[in-house]
C-alpha cells in the first residue's frame, strides 16, 4: 500500500509472486544499476550500452508482451491457427544449409507424450553459440503452422527462452503471467526479468510518488510502487489482454504522467505568452471597409468565424500565437491577407514566410494583385537580398514596406524590420521551432499566425504546436467540386495519354509531376528532364513546361508566370508544386510513380487542380504492382478528399513524427506514450495540466518531479 505519497511493502516477493525472503530495501530510482543483485559492474556496462545506468532505466524497460504460463498447449493438442506458447525439452538438433535464407536450424522438442520441429531461418548465430542441445529446457510461443515438409505441425521462427535447471528467478513457475521482454546488449529476457525483479526487491519503502495522492484518487491512477509491480510481476487476476495492448492501469499511469510533463509545460508557456504584453490592434469601420476592399468573393461562414477568432486575438493585451488549419483550396490565404490589413492600418508591419522560394513568389504576385486597391507596397526577400537587392532591404528597414514576402531570407541578419507587428508563417511544419521564435524575435512581441494545409487530427495538433490556439476552416468555397481521383498503372498509360489530350482540348491545362527524393535527387530530376521530352514528343504542337527545384529563382517563376497566364498547356514538375500555386485553368494531374509519395504529399499535389470553374481530376501513376504500404496509401487517396480523414489514416500507417514531415517539429519522444493509440490519454492530461497550472506553485512542482524521471530533454522542440 502507499502511504503520504511513498511506496511500502515492495520488498519480500519473490520475481514470481510468491513470498520469499525479504531483501534490504535500499536501492533509489536513481541508484546506480550496477548496485542491483545480480548485476555488478560487467553487466552494468553491456547495460549501459542501451542506455540503462539506473534503477529507475531498468523499471522503465517495460515487458514487450506477457504470455499466460499458468497453462502450456500440450504438443499433440497443436493445430494451425492461433499462437500458443508450450514448454519443452530439446531431442535433437539438425543444421540445413539453404541457398536462399542462410541455413535452416531445425529443433525436435518434446514434452514427453509428443513431439514437435521447431524451425529458425538465418539462425547461424543460434547454431554457432550452440544455444540448443539435447536435455536444454526453453518456453516458445508461436503460430502453429502446416509442415510443408513432414506431417504435423511446425513452429517457425518462434520467440523462445531457455529455462536453466533450478533457477527461481526465471518467472517460469505455473500460475503466472510471464513478462518478456526485449533482449538488452547481450542480456536475455530472463536474465532482464531476473534483474527488475531483483529492483523490486531493494526498492526503498520511501521513494515519493510524483503525482498527488487526490489527483491518482480522481483518475483513479495507481500509485507508483503498485505500478510498477503490476507491470513486472501481473497477477492472475490481472487482464492479460489489457497488459497485452498497453490499456492496463499500470500502463495508463505511466503514460499519463509522460502527457502531464508534456502538457503541463505547454500550459505554463501559454499562461506566460499571455501575460506578456503584446502588439495591441483596434478595429473600427474604416478598418473593415478596407477589409472588404480586398475581398472578391463571399467569404465562407469557416472564413468569418476563423476571422473573428484572430481579430479578438488581435485586440487582446497579450500577443497573437494561433494555428490556423485548413484543407487545400479552403481559403486560408485571404484569411491571413484580411489579417495583414488590420496590423497595417495599425501602422505596423507584416510579414509572409514561406518554405520555398515558389510559393513566397506565388504570394507576392498575389499579394501584389490584392493590395493594389489599397496602394500597400510589398517586397519580396531572396536568399542573397542583402548583395542583390539593397534597395528591398532598405524599404523593409525605413518601414516604406508594409508588406514583406520571402523564404528563410526574411531571417537573415540583414533583414531589420522598422515596426513588425504581425509575422505570418505558411506551412509551419516545414520549419524548425527555433526558425520561428527568430522571425518574432524581429519584433516586439509580434502576434503570430500559423497557418498549414497539412491537416493535422486535433488532438495532433495539441502536440506539435501545443503553446498556439487552433483554428480550423471546415469548409469549402462555394462551387468547389471534389476532386475526382483514379489509380492508373503502366498498363494504362494510353489511356492517361487520352486523358491529358481530351482536356487539353476542352481548354484546360495539366500537370505531370514526378517524385523528388533527396537520396537520388539526380536519378529524379533526370526522369523528370526525360518526362519532358516524352510528353513533347507525345503532344506535338502543344507548349509543354519544365520545372524543377534546381532552377534559378528567376526561371522558376518564368515558368509558373508562364503556365498561369495559359502559355503554357503541360507543366512537368518535381514536387516543388506541392504548395501554393494556384492555377485556375489547370484540371488535370497525372502523378508519375506514386507510391513513392505519402498520403499527405498526394493530398497536397491534387489541391493544386479545379481551384477554377472545371472540376478536378487526378491520375496517380504507379507500375503494375506495388508494395501493400504503398497500395494502402494509394486506395486511401482515392477513397477520400477530406483532408482530415486523410491525416487519421496518415497517423494509423506513419506515426506522428512523420506526419509533421520532420522531426524538428518537435514531437516528443515518449518511453511509454504513444500519441496515436493514447490519444484519450493525453486529452485527459490537458485538461489536468489546464487545472493545475491555475496554481503556478504546483504546477512548478509537479514539472520539477516529472522531469526528474522522463527528463525535460524529451520535450525541448514541444511547440
Amino acid at each position: 500500500m502507499e502511504v503520504d505519497g511513498r511506496i511500502e511493502g515492495s520488498g519480500g516477493v519473490s520475481p514470481a509472486g510468491a513470498r520469499g525472503p525479504a531483501l534490504a530495501a535500499s536501492l533509489q530510482l536513481d541508484t546506480a544499476i550496477q548496485f542491483v543483485r545480480g548485476v555488478g559492474p560487467k553487466r552494468a556496462a553491456l547495460l549501459g550500452k542501451r542506455g540503462i545506468r539506473r534503477v529507475e532505466d531498468i523499471l522503465f524497460h517495460f515487458p514487450r508482451r506477457y504470455e499466460d504460463r499458468s497453462e502450456f498447449a500440450s504438443l499433440d493438442s497443436l493445430r494451425p491457427g492461433a499462437s500458443v506458447t508450450i514448454r519443452a525439452t530439446v531431442l535433437g538438433v539438425h543444421w540445413i544449409p539453404t541457398r536462399a535464407r542462410g541455413g535452416l536450424l531445425d529443433v525436435v522438442l518434446t514434452d514427453g507424450r509428443s513431439t514437435l520441429h521447431a524451425k529458425w531461418f538465418n539462425a547461424g548465430r543460434l547454431y554457432r553459440n550452440q544455444v540448443f542441445s539435447a536435455g536444454v529446457r526453453l518456453v516458445a510461443t508461436g503460430k502453429p503452422e502446416r509442415d510443408r515438409y513432414g506431417a504435423g505441425v511446425v513452429l517457425f521462427n518462434p520467440e523462445f527462452e531457455i529455462v536453466p535447471d533450478g533457477d527461481a528467478a526465471s518467472g517460469l513457475e505455473p500460475d503466472a503471467y510471464a513478462p518478456v521482454y526485449e533482449e538488452l546488449a547481450g542480456v536475455t529476457s530472463r536474465q532482464v526479468r531476473s534483474i527488475v525483479g531483483a529492483a523490486l526487491d531493494g526498492l526503498s519503502a520511501d521513494i515519493e510518488d510524483p503525482l498527488p495522492g487526490e489527483m491518482r484518487g480522481r483518475l483513479k491512477l495507481p500509485a507508483l510502487g503498485a505500478s510498477f509491480r503490476g507491470l513486472h510481476r501481473p497477477r492472475l487476476e490481472d487482464d492479460l489482454d489489457q497488459l497485452n495492448r498497453r490499456r492496463s492501469p499500470y500502463h495508463r499511469r505511466f503514460i499519463f504522467e509522460e502527457f502531464l510533463l508534456m502538457e503541463l509545460t505547454l500550459a505554463r508557456e501559454r499562461r506566460r505568452t499571455r501575460a506578456r504584453d503584446g502588439v495591441r490592434f483596434t478595429t473600427g469601420d474604416r478598418i473593415r471597409e478596407r477589409v472588404k476592399t480586398i475581398l472578391s468573393f463571399h467569404p465562407t461562414a469557416a472564413q468569418k468565424r476563423v476571422l473573428r477568432e484572430i481579430v479578438d486575438d488581435l485586440k487582446a493585451p497579450h500577443p497573437m500565437n494561433r494555428l490556423l488549419q485548413g484543407d487545400v483550396g479552403s481559403g486560408k490565404t485571404i484569411v491571413a491577407f484580411e489579417t495583414v490589413v488590420i496590423a497595417v492600418e495599425n501602422g505596423f508591419q507584416a510579414v509572409i514566410m514561406a518554405p520555398t522560394e515558389i510559393l513566397a513568389e506565388q504570394h507576392y504576385i498575389n499579394a501584389r494583385r490584392v493590395f493594389a486597391p489599397l496602394g500597400y507596397e510589398v517586397v519580396l526577400l531572396r536568399k542573397g537580398s542583402a548583395k542583390d537587392d539593397p534597395e528591398a532591404l532598405d524599404s523593409v528597414g525605413s518601414g516604406r514596406a508594409q508588406l514583406v514576402i520571402g523564404t528563410h531570407a526574411v531571417l537573415e541578419e540583414g533583414a531589420a524590420f522598422h515596426r513588425l507587428g504581425l509575422v505570418v508563417i505558411d506551412e509551419q511544419h516545414r520549419f524548425g521551432v527555433l526558425q520561428r521564435l527568430r522571425l518574432m524575435e524581429k519584433g516586439t512581441r509580434p502576434n503570430t499566425l500559423v497557418m498549414t494545409a497539412t491537416p493535422i487530427p486535433r488532438t495532433l495538433a495539441m502536440t506539435f504546436y501545443g503553446d498556439l490556439d487552433v483554428s480550423v476552416i471546415d469548409e469549402m468555397p462555394p462551387g468547389r467540386t471534389p476532386i475526382r481521383t483514379e489509380h492508373v498503372t503502366e498498363r494504362d498509360r494510353a489511356r492517361a495519354a487520352t486523358s491529358i489530350r481530351e482536356d487539353l482540348a476542352a481548354g484546360g491545362q495539366c500537370y505531370v509531376v514526378y517524385p523528388l527524393i533527396e537520396e537520388s535527387e539526380k536519378l529524379d530530376l533526370r526522369s523528370a528532364t526525360e518526362g519532358f521530352q516524352q510528353l513533347a514528343a507525345t503532344f506535338p504542337g502543344r507548349r509543354v513546361g519544365l520545372l524543377h527545384g534546381r532552377m534559378k529563382s528567376e526561371e522558376k517563376e518564368a515558368v509558373m508566370q508562364s503556365f498561369s497566364a495559359g502559355r503554357l498547356d503541360i507543366l512537368v514538375s518535381t514536387t516543388v508544386v506541392e504548395v501554393g500555386v494556384d492555377v485556375p485553368h489547370a484540371g488535370l494531374m497525372v502523378v508519375e510513380h506514386a507510391e513513392r509519395f505519402g498520403i499527405a504529399q498526394l493530398h497536397q499535389l491534387r489541391g493544386r487542380v479545379g481551384r477554377g470553374r472545371r472540376r478536378g481530376r487526378c491520375l496517380l501513376m504507379t507500375p503494375d504492382r506495388i508494395g501493400d504500404a504503398a497500395v494502402e496509401r494509394v486506395r486511401a487517396v482515392v477513397a477520400t478528399t477530406d483532408g482530415f480523414r486523410l491525416a487519421e489514416t496518415d497517423l494509423k500507417l506513419r506515426g506522428p513524427g512523420e506526419l509533421a514531415g520532420t522531426r524538428q517539429s518537435g514531437v516528443p519522444e515518449f518511453r511509454v506514450a504513444d500519441i496515436v493509440e493514447d490519444m484519450d490519454i493525453l486529452v485527459e492530461a490537458r485538461d489536468e495540466a489546464e487545472r493545475c497550472v491555475r496554481d503556478v506553485r504546483l504546477a512548478d512542482a509537479l514539472i520539477r518531479r516529472l522531469s526528474g524521471r522522463h527528463g525535460p530533454a524529451n520535450l525541448a522542440g514541444v511547440g
